[in-house]
């Protein structure tokens, strides 16, 4: 689809079903009526990822927490950039995995679980107003953490949503957070153990949700067992802000000192193709960095001399001029002379590699557009915050 399309909750769980029959790559984006965002992410018919919603921080927190309570969150040397990544969850998960902080099996559990809680979220958005789709199959997540069961995943996120619904839940999001409004008179109804615990957890800081992972019990019978209180007007659910991952003491004055000449950086892309500069605009400025797209290739020269990126990419075929001209012409004034510039095209062969290399080029990039990769060439050629350089664990 090329727009927005409006959809209830029927019409949403076909399309995900479509997608894992088609064996479709690349994203679903998801908008509801309150503005709320989220993206699923596919691999050849397979969810494995899912980002946004009211808590992302909040959500990764309590998974780390439960799967591995040994990485020590606050401890990481976070910086500015990684967190300002639209699938950065998915990136630490896989660069603990590298650096062997993190095992393979929990990993799996964390994320069908993340999968899961975002299905249901969606879902019960869907159930009480619509919700807009739009799908992008340039934007790819190399290498997949796993390839979930995304057909049992649908099944048991829908019956968990049907038993919520049945129980007289529709209304509670698992993302509030209850608070006692009337401790004195709660405290003459239920025993000592539970009234401690009803203290410790319901004080408005904490969601249904976390109070699930806390108490290591699903969060149907929980909330269940709290609904006649909330009925009651004895506990009160409430909104809460995301609990967001913040930079250590020691990071935030060497990373904001490093991050201010560098945050200006601008990324430019040459092609004639608007679909792939949104795409690939998305993922840059995602990453923390400006982004410029110059459609017309016989204006390119003009505008890249004015603009003066600090990183450019070429399509390599273009209406008038190709990306081997460009880059050439480049190479020939001094400011670009040693500025990366990388090519973009939809052939791997040899031939274009090497014409690329003998007019200057600094590297090649393949089409369709990959996150990982795209993200691999700005650390690589614009070296400010990788998630490879998380040194305190």
């Amino acid at each position: 689809m090329n727009f927005p399309q409006q959809m209830n909750v029927k019409n949403l769980l076909l399309e995900f079903l479509h997608f894992n029959q088609t064996l479709y790559s690349g994203t679903l984006d998801i908008t509801t009526s309150y503005r709320q965002k989220f993206r699923i992410y596919y691999h050849q018919g397979s969810i494995i990822w899912g980002t946004g919603g009211v808590h992302p921080h909040r959500r990764f927190r309590r998974h780390m927490a439960q799967n591995f309570p040994q990485v020590d969150l606050q401890s990481l040397q976070w910086r500015w950039q990684n967190l300002s990544i639209n699938n950065w969850d998915y990136q630490l998960l896989r660069t603990l995995h590298q650096m062997q902080k993190i095992e393979w099996s929990q990993i799996n559990t964390i994320v069908e679980n993340t999968v899961t809680e975002i299905l249901f979220d969606i879902i019960q958005e869907a159930h009480c107003t619509h919700v807009f789709c739009d799908r992008c199959s340039e934007i790819v997540l190399d290498a997949p953490i796993i390839l979930t069961n995304t057909e049992i995943i649908l099944r048991r996120t829908y019956q968990l949503w049907q038993n919520w619904a049945k129980a007289g839940l529709a209304a509670i999001s698992p993302n509030l957070a209850p608070s006692l409004n009337q401790p004195e008179q709660l405290q003459h109804q239920v025993s000592q153990s539970a009234y401690k615990s009803f203290i410790n957890l319901l004080n408005g800081n904490y969601t249904l949700y976390d109070i699930a992972i806390k108490t290591k019990q699903n969060i149907l019978p929980i909330t269940l067992y709290l609904s006649p209180h909330i009925n009651q007007g004895k506990i009160q659910l409430k909104e809460v802000k995301d609990w967001y991952l913040n930079l250590s003491n020691n990071a935030a004055t060497s990373v904001d000192k490093y991050l201010i000449p560098k945050r200006n950086q601008l990324v430019a892309y040459v092609d004639d193709s608007p679909q792939l500069g949104q795409t690939l605009g998305k993922i840059i400025i995602d990453h923390g960095l400006r982004f410029i797209h110059i459609q017309d290739s016989t204006q390119a020269l003009v505008n890249l001399i004015e603009q003066k990126p600090d990183l450019i990419f070429l399509d390599l075929i273009m209406p008038y001029t190709s990306g081997y001209e460009i880059c050439a012409q480049l190479r020939k004034i001094s400011f670009f002379a040693k500025t990366p510039i990388i090519i973009l095209t939809g052939s791997n062969g040899i031939f274009d590699r090497t014409r690329a290399k003998v007019v200057g080029s600094t590297d090649f990039l393949n089409k369709p557009i990959v996150v990982d990769q795209v993200m691999a060439m700005l650390n690589k050629y614009l070296p400010v915050q990788s998630f490879a350089n998380l040194s305190k664990l």
